[in-house]
């Protein structure tokens, strides 16, 4: 007799298989050119600023035939490789290096503007570059970001919505939709070095925001939820109680929780040369082992943090990969209640049953597993150790945004966030300095939004309201005296922008600018 597990992935390959379609025209490769001795010389040779400007530069010809060119003429005398990459390299540019800022709109004009500048136009197919290429229009974040990127664009989107700008929020939406057609799931970024790894689940949530929205597009995306589940549950129904595979950890005969995860166990191409130098001093194994972990935190969105380190003050002791998050394991969370209505939809009681069931056991685990009663906080779990991580981050706020909090915790989170996380300029992101950029004392978007809805889902409105204020006061400063909206803040010392990190504080900046629309839309209710 076939298992309740295993007759439930049935069905649910049954139903993609009706519904989801792989499309034939997207131009994919595997970590190939990463792998030759042009790259790695390259990228060793610390020849960019960036390690991110090399791997985005568009080649002249196909990668082996420049690869036997390269060891072909680096033997002449006089051969230089700079020389070598300015030839047979380019730039395809960005729009925005043109643009400069009218001072004369305010900063919601400014924003507004910038749609236009953040835009692209549909790809097309290019077999000498890193980018995967989409069917429709979409936003990048800006900066040296020129690809879109996954749970930015959910942030980005709440702009879009509030900006009436919704043919491009349905297109976004689409975009996602086709590279799980194509891909089987979202990739971190769409360039094939990101082909490894995804980034926080976010699509469940994007549906749900634009269905509000706009009545047609209801059950049109349950499908590509269905199949991004699939991804992230893939290798779960075989794993014995304590065991992890991919993303997926049993945590006991009827719970299962996520991690995030890369599969593989190399320097990171868009960070190769910082990888290599943090791992250079290591054996093979030991390098394998940090490449591996420093992957699953470029998945989880937090590169960098002290939230991953097995040893305060030591990057080189990240472990993501030993750590069920609190934020990803709400969000599949949301993602099993949306199945699960979505199947009930369908006349599936079966299978609504068996996601609600995962939910609820989900939802217990986060509530003991995670939940710190003497720190009065969320905090993600290491499975290896069999216990809470030390760190309180805003990772600990997810559970009041998808409602999974009970009121006592609700208001331990609340008085945490007034008393230790809010700053001057808003909420920063741990309490820990370590040099990191997902670290004190910045702050960043997403994390004042999934932390104002969280207080404001349990009727903490003037908590949410002060959070805001502080935010849009340090959005509009730096707006008045630089002209721009930045990827990150300083929320601790408002004289100052940001810092920590792997580069430079980035401008434009697609979730920046989506949440200011999004919180001058909240404010607005308030005072109405």
């Amino acid at each position: 007799m076939i298992k309740r597990g295993i007759l439930f992935l049935l069905l649910l390959g049954a139903l993609l298989a009706s519904q989801c379609r792989t499309s034939p025209d997207i131009a994919v490769t595997a970590e190939t050119f990463y792998d030759t001795e042009l790259f790695r010389n390259v990228q060793l040779a610390r020849m960019f600023e960036d390690s991110k400007t090399f791997v985005d530069l568009t080649r002249d010809r196909p990668y082996r035939e420049l690869e036997r060119l390269y060891l072909q003429e680096r033997q002449r005398i006089g051969f230089d490789l700079q020389d070598f990459v300015d030839e047979h390299f380019s730039d395809p540019g960005s729009a925005a290096t043109s643009f400069e800022t009218d001072m004369n709109r305010d900063m919601y004009s400014h924003i507004s503007a910038m749609w236009n500048v953040l835009s692209r136009s549909p790809d097309g197919v290019n077999p000498n570059s890193s980018k995967i290429p989409l069917p429709h229009p979409y936003i990048v974040p800006g900066g040296r970001f020129k690809e879109i990127y996954y749970w930015d664009s959910y942030f980005t989107m709440i702009g879009l919505v509030s900006d009436n700008q919704m043919e491009m929020a349905r297109d976004m939406l689409g975009n996602f939709a086709h590279l799980i057609d194509s891909l089987g799931f979202i990739p971190n970024g769409t360039r094939d070095y990101y082909l490894t790894r995804s980034q926080p689940p976010f699509f469940a949530l994007m549906v749900d925001m634009l269905e509000a929205k706009d009545s047609s597009l209801q059950g049109h995306y349950f499908p590509h939820v269905a199949r991004e589940y699939e991804y992230w549950m893939q290798g779960g129904e075989s794993l014995a109680d304590g065991q992890a595979e991919n993303r997926v950890y049993r945590a006991d005969e009827s719970s299962l929780m996520n991690r995030y995860w890369d599969s593989s166990r190399n320097p990171r191409p868009e960070s190769y040369g910082e990888d290599h130098q943090l791992a250079e001093d290591l054996t093979e194994d030991q390098k394998e082992n940090l490449y591996a972990h420093l992957r699953a935190a470029a998945s989880s969105g937090w590169d960098f943090s002290s939230r991953w380190y097995a040893r305060e003050g030591e990057f080189a002791s990240t472990e993501t990969a030993n750590i069920l998050p609190v934020d990803l394991n709400c969000l599949l969370y949301f993602m099993e209640r949306e199945l699960a209505e979505g199947f009930q939809v369908r006349g599936d009681a079966e299978s609504a049953e068996k996601l609600e069931k995962r939910a609820e056991s989900r939802k217990k685990l986060i509530n003991t597993m995670m939940w710190d009663p003497k720190a009065g906080f969320y905090k993600d779990f290491n499975f290896n150790s069999n216990s809470r991580c030390g760190e309180i981050t805003l990772a600990g706020v997810y559970p009041l945004y998808f409602g999974i909090a009970g009121r006592m915790q609700a208001e331990k989170v609340r008085d945490h966030l007034m008393e230790d996380f809010l700053k001057p300029g808003g909420l920063v992101t741990s309490l820990r300095i370590s040099g990191q950029q997902w670290d004190a004392p910045n702050g960043w978007a997403p994390l004042q939004w999934m932390s104002v809805q969280g207080l404001i889902n349990y009727g903490y409105t003037a908590e949410a309201r002060e959070i805001m204020e502080r935010w849009l006061a340090l959005n509009q400063r730096v707006y008045e005296e630089e002209g721009k909206m930045m990827e990150k803040y300083n929320v601790v010392d408002t004289t100052l922008l940001s810092g920590g990190g792997e580069y430079p504080t980035q401008d434009g900046f697609g979730w920046t600018n989506g949440v200011a629309l999004g919180f001058r839309d909240l404010l607005l209710e308030m005072v109405n």
